[in-house]
């Protein structure tokens, strides 16, 4: 069922995906994709490509504010970019990142600014950061009905206090804090967790031992799901990327030929020509 109240559809005869269907896919061993999206056109482009899962990631201080740390984006700047992928999105369900200090203090803000991307941005889930710390905070989110994706591993928010960008889980202990954390999202009532950076046989026990997806972000082939950037998936950007971004495609050496191609018509008049000029 798609609305209530006979309210219009927003699905064109297409159905949203949602939590017990990702939750299916785990089940039967069917990997699905999530991608990031800040704009309205890609997000267009993703979902009539069918991506399950958008995410409007905080990355977008990175790709589209060009900031040095996620730490820098906040809610202000990231609301615009949410209500453009809701606007977007008619199959795909989509998953707002809460930025930097929007919901540590206490449950009460987290439930305030997390209600805020629900109601003004027109999402489905939010993602929070962070393991046991941060589960009173998924709790009291599940439990005033908002959807909530955890995020383990390597967390960019805490790049300062993780020592840098560093694979986390290496070694015994470490392994067990990370599997002591995706435990406790898990019972907080998240309905999915991302794994980012961690070794490959860490995210395949972990991805064994929970019950709800596992979306690896560099944790190897045995996660339920993958997530990647999008302008890392689709070589849209120049200078370094991470180790388990592959590109599959070079969208930004394409876009620098439009662009050549462009001026280069201009400053030889021939554009604009008859056919794109009127009479």
């Amino acid at each position: 069922m798609d609305t209530l109240y006979g309210a219009p559809t927003l699905h064109s005869g297409k159905r949203r995906v949602r939590i017990n269907q990702l939750r299916e896919w785990k089940d039967a061993g069917q990997p699905w994709a999530m991608l990031t999206a800040y704009d309205y056109s890609t997000a267009r482009i993703f979902d009539s490509a069918g991506v399950p899962v958008l995410l409007v990631g905080d990355s977008a201080a990175n790709v589209v504010y060009g900031y040095d740390t996620t730490l820098q984006v906040g809610l202000d700047e990231m609301m615009p970019l949410v209500r453009a992928v809701s606007r977007a999105a008619t199959r795909s369900m989509v998953v707002a990142d809460m930025p930097f200090g929007t919901y540590e203090a206490s449950n009460e803000l987290a439930l305030t600014n997390a209600a805020t991307f629900m109601r003004e941005g027109n999402v489905h889930a939010v993602k929070l950061e962070g393991g046991e710390a941060v589960a009173p905070q998924i709790s009291a989110l599940v439990r005033a009905g908002i959807p909530v994706m955890a995020h383990i591993g390597f967390t960019p928010q805490s790049v300062h206090a993780l020592g840098g960008f560093r694979v986390q889980g290496r070694g015994d202990e470490a392994a067990e804090n990370l599997v002591r954390d995706a435990k406790a999202v898990e019972q907080a009532g998240a309905f999915a967790v991302v794994l980012e950076m961690v070794p490959a046989e860490i995210a395949g026990r972990i991805a064994a031992l929970l019950s709800i997806p596992v979306i690896g972000c560099g944790a190897g082939s045995g996660c339920d799901a993958q997530v990647l950037v999008w302008q890392d998936m689709a070589g849209f950007t120049d200078g370094p990327k991470p180790k388990f971004a592959k590109r599959f495609g070079a969208i930004g050496d394409a876009l620098r030929v439009c662009v050549e191609e462009y001026m280069n018509a201009i400053e030889s008049r021939t554009f604009p020509d008859d056919d794109h000029s009127f009479q």
